[in-house]
């Protein structure tokens, strides 16, 4: 779609989920917004998991043509034990009851990781948490693809994939949950915070069991701004059913690479937010915090 940007036409490209070192992606936040310039990208959302350490640099990078909206992936799970990931973005980085829940959501990653390692120990697979931490940049979120990337280090495995597939599915017996905040609470808080919460790939059933349909009442009840319908783990047919669902309830509507760098297959902008989807998003949160370079 063709914008108009000083008497120019320009192609607005709009991804709103985005992973960088600072939780489970490869590229630095300089390197991921340097990537969105060069690829055209107009609106990008650095969404690392349970953190907001990436934000500055990705700040201090922005350039012109370039909109940076900035946000985290909370990690959530249902009274049942269904995970669910709650993107907040546009939210007021000093709001401490958020910054506390994501600081609790990390801190539980970390006894999560040493009871996953412990099992591993047992069952004969020889890793240590000082190897995983290894795979960590400063101040990152530890999460299970570190641990992946430690395996793989140690030519235990070829790749992330292969590691999940065989080792750290859900379905594993190594599987460990951790300490999350319900998906309510996380939007309670988020919107506490001024932002707008976002469902992500709700129905991305290669990640295990999925929230149910009935379940999206209580979530728009407590304020959710939209639903993450266009992703790669959903089908053609899940899509038209979030559609469907966003429409009835009025909630945005975005679509999402849920880059990663290097660690999962997924390209930049291969899914992107409509203008108005996205228009309509960015009006529900209580202050302008869309950041652009000077």
């Amino acid at each position: 779609m063709h914008h108009l940007r000083d008497g120019k036409k320009f192609i607005v490209k709009i991804d709103l989920h985005t992973h960088s070192l600072m939780s489970d992606g490869t590229d630095r936040p300089s390197e991921l917004v340097n990537k969105a310039l060069s690829q055209g990208i107009t609106t990008l959302a650095l969404t690392d998991h349970d953190t907001v350490a990436g934000w500055d640099e990705a700040i201090e990078w922005l350039r012109p043509g370039l909109d940076l909206v900035l946000g985290s992936e909370i990690s959530c799970q249902t009274e049942d034990g269904i995970s669910v990931h709650m993107l907040g973005l546009l939210f007021d980085r000093e709001n401490q009851p958020l910054q506390q829940m994501l600081a609790q959501t990390r801190d539980n990653r970390l006894g999560r990781m040493e009871r996953i390692i412990a099992r591993m120990n047992e069952a004969g697979i020889e890793i240590s948490l000082a190897e995983v931490h290894a795979q960590l940049s400063d101040g990152a979120t530890l999460g299970r693809p570190h641990l992946a990337d430690a395996l793989v280090a140690k030519g235990l495995a070829k790749n992330r994939d292969e590691v999940f597939a065989d080792w750290l599915a859900n379905s594993s017996p190594f599987y460990v949950a951790h300490y999350s905040p319900t998906p309510e609470v996380a939007i309670a808080a988020i919107k506490a915070a001024g932002g707008v919460a976002v469902i992500a790939h709700p129905l991305a059933s290669l990640r295990g069991r999925v929230v149910s349909i009935e379940s999206f009442d209580s979530h728009i009840a407590a304020g959710l701004d939209g639903i993450e319908v266009k992703h790669r783990d959903q089908t053609p047919e899940q899509q038209q059913l979030l559609f469907d669902i966003a429409a009835k309830a009025d909630l945005a509507m975005t679509g999402s690479s849920d880059y990663h760098g290097t660690g999962k297959m997924n390209e930049l902008a291969e899914f992107t937010t409509d203008p108005a989807q996205w228009e309509k998003l960015e009006s529900r949160a209580n202050a302008r915090r869309i950041m652009r370079a000077l």
